[in-house]
């Protein structure tokens, strides 16, 4: 259980996860306890318990997150919700990111990225600080469905990267840390968004994206608010860190990434007249290599390690007893890991989801009633910079920065994969 109070935080935090992990299995199995960020933890890397606490017994163990993580978020947000309340928020979060939606989002979402290609051609740039900037303004179009003023977007962008900083650092609240600092970006946002919904109420117009949905169900300012933060939170970091991953893995794998671009090449040629056009759903559903690079992509990643859950009362799985209270894990790094469902699982290798991977192996976007309702718009962030990158571009890892992972506790590349872009007709290979 790690030091008094401190646990194994701090291990958990700077070492290799695989390695905090699959070092606890060896010793103690696939099911073990441990104690980070002031809770005690049972950690599972079974699937079929994993299917247990996710889906099949899912009433028994709520969703919910350490209380410093919850403050930040929100504690009306749809991730810490149970029962009615939370089939109600799931079906309008739901509602906003249906593929009908979706498809409707390919050509904002590709304007978005093709106004981001010019500032970073012939650049040197931090490649997971400008993919959390292009994340961040898709998951803002989601979110509020129009285009917002430029300062108020690099207002609320600039309390969410402290609000990131936060969330992602020790709960220590004291002056001058990056978690009271993000406590005070947190008021700061609520009110910013605040005045958005004033603002959408008064117009007599309650608009699109998911903060159409909102207003329409009539929840109040902080139902909406904390869902709105919530949702974008969730929606851009994560999706930003598996951007960075993928330009990493295609800019290790030559032959892949020359792969790549012929698909993408052929999607483009078959436009032909309408070459001038830009992507369309059609387009994204015939990007087969591209869809396996991103499911591998997200396997080999594993953005999220775990998921946190919580026992409401006294259970057992496979004749181990969890009391109530105390917080279970899902551990989705150590089964994309396990040699047993992914054979040399650090091979970097699409072809191995040419056939389906086993039940329950493989949840990038968890799984069951809390499972991530905005995986499609996720995949086609993807897919778009996959298109225009690979056809248009190429990427060179600046200085040392090739080898290496971070954690924080995201793994991310060493320094955030410094890269610079050029234009193929500038690239000799």
């Amino acid at each position: 259980m790690g030091w008094p109070f401190l646990g194994e935080t701090f291990k958990l935090y700077t070492q290799n996860p695989n390695s905090f992990f699959s070092n606890r299995q060896k010793r103690y199995g696939e099911i073990f306890k441990t104690h980070i960020l002031g809770c005690p933890c049972v950690m599972i890397s079974e699937p079929e318990a994993a299917r247990v606490v996710l889906v099949s017994q899912a009433h028994l163990f709520k969703a919910t997150y350490p209380p410093s993580k919850e403050k930040l978020i929100g504690p009306q947000a749809v991730f810490f919700q149970q029962g009615s309340y939370h089939s109600m928020l799931k079906k309008l979060v739901h509602n906003s990111f249906l593929p009908s939606k979706i498809k409707d989002s390919v050509s904002q979402v590709e304007r978005i990225l093709l106004n981001f290609l010019p500032t970073w051609t012939n650049k040197n740039i931090n490649t997971l600080q400008e993919m959390k900037k292009y994340a961040f303004q898709v998951a803002a179009m989601s979110a509020f469905g129009e285009t917002m003023e430029v300062m108020e977007m690099e207002e609320i962008s600039k309390l969410y990267r402290c609000l990131e900083k936060g969330y992602n650092s020790y709960p220590l609240l004291v002056p001058g840390t990056s978690y009271w600092k993000a406590i005070k970006a947190r008021k700061v946002l609520n009110e910013s968004i605040g005045r958005l919904i004033k603002r959408r109420k008064g117009s007599g117009r309650i608009g699109g994206g998911l903060l159409g949905e909102l207003l329409e169900a009539k929840l109040s300012d902080s139902q909406v608010s904390d869902n709105l933060i919530g949702v974008i939170f969730a929606a851009h970091d994560t999706t930003a860190t598996a951007l960075t991953w993928l330009l990493k893995y295609l800019h290790d794998n030559p032959n892949l990434l020359e792969a790549v671009t012929k698909e993408h090449e052929g999607i483009k040629s078959k436009r032909g007249e309408e070459n001038n056009r830009g992507l369309c759903w059609d387009d994204t559903r015939q990007m087969a290599l591209s869809n396996r690079v991103i499911q591998e992509t997200l396997r080999s990643a594993s953005i999220l390690s775990f998921t946190f859950r919580e026992a409401v009362k006294d259970v057992e799985i496979q004749g181990y007893h969890i009391p109530k209270g105390w917080k279970v894990l899902p551990l989705f790094r150590s089964i994309h890991h396990s040699p047993d469902f992914f054979p040399q699982p650090h091979k970097f290798d699409p072809s191995r989801f040419q056939v389906p991977p086993r039940p329950n192996t493989y949840m990038p976007f968890g799984n069951g009633i809390h499972s991530c309702p905005g995986n499609e718009l996720a995949k086609l962030e993807l897919i778009v910079l996959l298109h225009h990158l690979t056809i248009s571009y190429r990427w060179q890892v600046v200085g040392n920065n090739g080898d290496g992972i971070e954690y924080g506790p995201f793994p991310v590349p060493k320094h955030g994969l410094p890269v610079k872009i050029t234009r193929r007709s500038n690239v000799f290979t």
